[in-house]
């Protein structure tokens, strides 16, 4: 499966994931059509299926047009987003999983994912990540707004609990999944990350380097869930230094505090 990231708007990314054995594609989060039916077509490849994560316009907005070129085409949502995503076929919920591709042809022509459903920046938010067909392969994971490179999503729907049950789901995959998250906000989520953990080392080494990529116009996503582990303080609401920095004493009190904190910087 190929991965093809496309920019839109100021800082979003869509994905197009590409079986080149079958011809065919899906696309994950197309706020915007233009720049997906433009990839399409370099691509030759037919559109089978829409995954969204959730609602938000930036994220579903080009729906109905891709429907317009491929009316065949799946469109996957969370069950709880129902007459919220344009041209919604399928409601899926923890544990569902879906699959694009024709199964022909060699192994892995077929690609399925598990559905995570993650609520916190919306009720209704879901994830799909895409285990790995081959040992030392990367797992890839689409999660929308609700884990960033360096951050997480705002609590426009859901509340600390339920994100930190819901990154706690993210945050048992294995290190070696790569995150495919859906906005280029790493340097501003990290620049943050260091007013709440500056003694940590492995942050201050990873600051410098999206600071230089992006002074080059470089992309920092996908990112890698081993250094979100270590890096990003929305993951590590149990660690003694960031308790320490926040006054708190329980996880949920200390995502929320931390949220609270980024939400104002």
């Amino acid at each position: 499966m190929d991965i093809h990231r496309v920019p839109a708007f100021r800082d979003n990314y869509i994905f197009v994931l590409h079986e080149p054995t079958a011809a065919q594609a899906a696309v994950v989060d197309p706020g915007d059509a233009v720049p997906v039916l433009q990839t399409l077509e370099r691509l030759g490849a037919t559109l089978t299926a829409i995954f969204n994560t959730h609602h938000h316009s930036d994220h579903v907005g080009g729906n109905r047009q891709l429907l317009e070129r491929f009316p065949a085409a799946l469109v996957y949502g969370g069950a709880e987003d129902w007459g919220r995503i344009p041209g919604q076929t399928h409601g899926l919920q923890e544990g569902d999983r879906v699959s694009f591709g024709d199964g022909q042809g060699p192994a892995g022509s077929q690609r399925q994912a598990e559905v995570f459903f993650v609520p916190g920046h919306t009720r209704a938010h879901i994830a799909y990540y895409f285990a790995p067909t081959d040992p030392g392969d990367w797992g890839e994971l689409f999660c929308g707004d609700t884990l960033f490179a360096g951050g997480c999503g705002r609590l426009f729907e859901g509340t600390p609990q339920q994100m930190v049950e819901s990154l706690g789901k993210l945050r048992r995959l294995p290190d070696t999944t790569r995150v495919w998250c859906a906005h280029e906000y790493t340097l501003n989520n990290l620049k943050f990350a260091v007013t709440v953990d500056g003694t940590n080392a492995a942050l201050r080494d990873r600051l410098a380097q999206v600071q230089a990529a992006r002074a080059h116009n470089q992309p920092t996503v996908p990112t890698e869930l081993g250094l979100e582990k270590q890096t990003n303080p929305f993951l590590r609401w149990d660690d003694a230094a960031l308790q320490r920095a926040t006054t708190s004493t329980s996880a949920v009190q200390t995502f929320a505090r931390l949220r609270g904190k980024k939400d104002l910087f």
